[in-house]
């Protein structure tokens, strides 16, 4: 969460949209920035519980895919409407799984089964298999940028590395996007260590409504 939120910070120093494919190293979970911590806690075993950057429900990182994209002001992608982007993010993510031979389809509408949970029920766009919900995504737009938090649970079969493969390649054919790999410089690792240690990292931060 902490390099998330440093991504979105530099995003206009950094001028061009990062995309980050990550994991985690122990189960946890994840909750919406204005969501109350008593009530998640109450709905999930899970520990640690972070309060994210971003909006969105619960979300578990027992065994998802994680990802996120940072935008600056200056990319097209952050002048979208919510909805608009939110639509573009799961088409990406539709059309990689159709290049790893599964087929979904993206929500037609809302169905809240549980309230709060992310992967209990749909929202919009959401993508589905066999009209299950497997990928989500949470967003946060700031005069920094534009940031998009998502988790995918991955059908069997699927391995990750491909998938995140055809991300890539899936950009590149759409949108004609030359990949770089980042290189963090100095500031942008400290701010990140700060945020872990000051805020991420705090129960008083986490807890805090």
């Amino acid at each position: 969460m902490a390099w998330d939120a440093a991504l979105l910070e530099a995003a206009p120093r950094l001028g061009a949209p990062v995309l980050r494919l990550y994991g985690w190293t122990e189960p946890a979970a994840t909750f919406g920035y204005f969501q109350h911590f008593a009530d998640i806690a109450r709905l999930t075993n899970l520990r640690p519980i972070i309060r994210r950057p971003t909006g969105g429900g619960l979300v578990p990182h027992d065994r998802d895919w994680t990802y996120s994209l940072a935008f600056p002001p200056a990319d097209p992608w952050y002048a979208l409407k919510a909805v608009d982007s939110y639509r573009r993010v799961h088409e990406w993510v539709q059309a990689a799984f159709a290049s790893c031979r599964v087929s979904t389809e993206l929500s037609p509408g809302a169905v809240r089964e549980a309230p709060g949970q992310c992967f209990i029920g749909a929202e919009q766009f959401d993508v589905l298999l066999d009209a299950k919900k497997i990928a989500g995504a949470a967003q946060r737009r700031t005069r920094e940028g534009l940031l998009i938090q998502g988790s995918i649970q991955p059908p069997p079969g699927v391995v990750r590395e491909a998938f995140e493969r055809a991300m890539l390649d899936v950009a590149k054919a759409q949108w004609n996007v030359e990949w770089q790999e980042l290189q963090p410089e100095v500031i942008l690792k400290t701010r990140a260590a700060e945020l872990a240690a000051h805020r991420f990292g705090r129960a008083e931060y986490n807890a805090r409504r």
